[in-house]
């Protein structure tokens, strides 16, 4: 009778672990499918994966048929991944057309703003608000075949024609041009140049550079596919200091 109640025990013991695998599975898919976000768990180093792809969505909802990243799913989930402690990187992968930038921008400063160590890679396209987001991880990687559009500030809707439109124009412009310049090794001058280029594009002012052009000009760290990019943020995960110091005497060191 014992060994029977024992076997009972374990084929429950077993069923609990196969039921609390499978919801485990199931909230990892319901995570990757609503936000595009995983957690690595059998892994040298616990990361977290965020993926910002299609169109940046910001203060405006885009229509239905366009692949979006919404930043109202991602601010939060930055700022839960900064708080985990079991959390010791995040690697972000950029496939984006650009899209609102404000909410871009907002973005790619929180990413900067992070004591967890990040990784960005470019893969398919960093375009527009994407170029900020590429390069607000501590350390960015493009693969060759990648390619990054860097233009003037453009926005849709009404625009009244007076001096103020210009006027802000121009400063949201300098924001971005001082936030990619002090996260990358690129000058303002230059990122400015590509910027303002009218003889590349045929319809439009700006730049489009490849993967390799992309660290040549300092605006990328690295070319490199993903595998670089884990082991790079292995690396700052490893020669980096403790987030939570144990006691208060190492949080004052």
């Amino acid at each position: 009778m014992r060994n029977n109640s024992n076997n009972k025990n374990c084929e429950n013991n077993d069923d609990n672990d196969n039921q609390t695998k499978t919801e485990e599975q199931l909230d990892q898919a319901d995570l990757i499918e609503k936000n595009g976000e995983v957690v690595s768990q059998n892994a040298k180093h616990l990361i977290h994966c965020l993926t910002v792809i299609g169109q940046v969505e910001g203060h405006y909802i885009l229509p239905p048929q366009n692949k979006t990243t919404k930043y109202e799913h991602i601010m939060p989930a930055l700022v839960a991944i900064e708080q985990d402690r079991s959390i010791e990187g995040l690697v972000i992968i950029l496939n984006t057309v650009g899209g609102d930038v404000e909410a871009g921008l907002a973005i790619a400063e929180l990413i900067a703003g992070m004591k967890t160590p990040t990784v960005s890679i470019v893969l398919g396209g960093g375009h527009s608000i994407g170029v900020p987001l590429a390069v607000s991880a501590k350390k960015s990687f493009i693969v060759p075949s990648a390619t990054m559009t860097i233009h003037p500030v453009r926005m849709s809707g009404t625009i009244l024609g007076v001096p103020q439109t210009l006027s802000y124009f121009d400063k949201m412009q300098d924001r971005i041009v001082s936030f990619v310049t002090r996260n990358s090794q690129i000058t303002p001058e230059r990122f400015r140049e590509l910027m303002m280029n009218t003889g590349e594009l045929t319809m439009d002012m700006g730049t489009v550079i490849d993967g390799e052009t992309a660290v040549k000009e300092g605006l990328i760290d690295s070319l490199g596919g993903l595998s670089d990019a884990i082991e790079a943020l292995y690396e700052l995960i490893e020669t980096g200091e403790q987030r939570y110091p144990d006691n208060e005497e190492e949080s004052r060191k």
